[in-house]
């Protein structure tokens, strides 16, 4: 694994890179902003989620046990009206797995789980969550952009999340000191014709917080 390490006004900025699952427990080291697990799909998966018509794309907010998020993503995509493939079949393990190990990083019992297919410009502007953490993968589509903030602007040099490479993020609730200085979006695609699928997974330690 490979790892930048880097302060800026009392904020990290330091993003870990690993070739490995595993790697991803990274985000807990002193001076880690986010871990990226860089991979990249294979092109048979890429060619069948690419062709899909929009409303065959799953879609779904959900608070659960990690445990439960392969029924649970099986039922979307039933609901969705995805035909049962191997590159389906591979989408929802892939989620599942994602899941199971975020959880276990995290050490939540439960799980924010959102997927989303996106046309739109949301979340454009550059943010932190109010979160513990986030693990985002963009499994269709231009992946999530991240930067350093310098004070209250906008980063300056931009990076693009490979499309399948997952992504977990320190939020503003993370309980270590410095606060994170690293900001991200969704990317501009408004107009573009694009739509993106983005998994989205937020630890939830008590179902008071589920709200």
């Amino acid at each position: 694994m490979s790892f930048v390490r880097s302060k800026i006004k009392n904020e990290i900025v330091g993003v870990g890179v690993t070739d490995t699952p595993e790697g991803l427990a990274q985000i807990e080291m002193p001076q880690c902003a986010a871990t990226i697990w860089r991979r990249q799909l294979g092109s048979e998966f890429r060619a069948w989620i690419d062709a899909l018509d929009p409303p065959k794309l799953p879609k779904g907010r959900l608070v659960l046990r990690p445990d439960s998020v392969a029924d649970a993503v099986r039922h979307l995509c039933d609901i969705a009206g995805m035909e049962e493939t191997p590159e389906r079949n591979w989408l929802e393990h892939d989620i599942a797995h994602l899941a199971e190990r975020f959880s276990g990083i995290m050490r939540s019992p439960y799980l924010r789980l959102r997927l989303d297919p996106i046309s739109t410009n949301a979340c454009r502007k550059f943010h932190i969550d109010a979160i513990h953490a986030r693990l985002i993968c963009t499994y269709r589509g231009t992946g999530t952009q991240y930067g350093i903030s310098r004070g209250d602007q906008d980063p300056q040099r931009v990076f693009t999340l490979a499309t399948g490479a997952p992504m977990i993020m320190r939020g503003t609730l993370w309980p270590q000191d410095p606060p994170s200085g690293l900001l991200h979006r969704s990317p501009p695609i408004a107009g573009s014709g694009e739509t993106r699928l983005v998994l989205v997974l937020d630890p939830i330690f008590d179902l008071d917080e589920a709200d």
